[in-house]
């Protein structure tokens, strides 16, 4: 028993001083889009898996969102009064009329965890940037603006700069210097939420928002 133990030992520590073949060529080639390149692959990227885009200019991206609202017969919208996109949403909502209920809860999750999965419509929140090459969006949660924000109420609401696209998420990692320092959660997010069973049969808002819409501000 021991000589057959030892053999096998024999040839793993035989089998460790091979040496692997090593790719050393990491290097990726970012594509050469501009500006407006940029925004057209995000943009078909993320209308491919059921993304519903809207272009969008700075001055007006809060009265598209109260349009949408209204549209989608929302009952309210969760938002972060703390946070970048309130003072905009505020105004127009103040100026509106029979828009939904704006809700907040500056109270940890465990507080109000009914409401936040049974009784909320729709929570908007800011990205961080985005990802032209797969069409996918880049979220830092904050306190202000929670992952639950993104993850629990069926329809997310979204607002991306397109001067903040990257071509390629290695860009945006180099560009925005992750390195320097990560929060706690980094969200890649691309389309609503999906999963398919064994049979393939794909469906929708199984694990988070069944509807994703983006406020692409140019």
């Amino acid at each position: 028993m021991s000589k057959a133990r030892d053999n096998i030992l024999a040839r793993l520590r035989a089998k460790s001083d091979e040496k692997a073949p090593i790719d050393l060529d990491r290097s990726l080639t970012s594509p050469d889009w501009n500006r407006s390149e940029r925004i057209d692959h995000f943009c078909q990227a993320m209308r491919s898996v059921r993304t519903e885009v809207h272009r969008v200019s700075e001055a007006d991206w809060a009265k598209k969102l109260a349009e949408l609202a209204k549209e989608k017969q929302l009952r309210n919208l969760l938002y972060a009064p703390a946070g970048p996109l309130a003072e905009k949403i505020e105004a127009t909502w103040r100026n509106g009329d029979d828009l939904p209920e704006l809700v907040t809860r500056e109270v940890e999750v465990d507080g109000w965890k009914e409401e936040l999965f049974f009784d909320i419509d729709a929570a908007i929140t800011s990205t961080r940037s985005g990802i032209a090459e797969v069409g996918a969006m880049i979220l830092w949660p904050t306190p202000e603006e929670p992952r639950t924000f993104s993850l629990v109420p069926p329809v997310h609401i979204a607002v991306v700069e397109a001067d903040k696209l990257h071509n390629t998420f290695a860009d945006a990692i180099a560009a925005e210097e992750w390195a320097a320092g990560m929060p706690t959660n980094a969200l890649l997010i691309s389309g609503p939420s999906k999963s398919a069973d064994i049979e393939q049969t794909l469906a929708y808002g199984v694990h988070g928002p069944v509807e994703l819409i983006v406020l692409l501000v140019e």
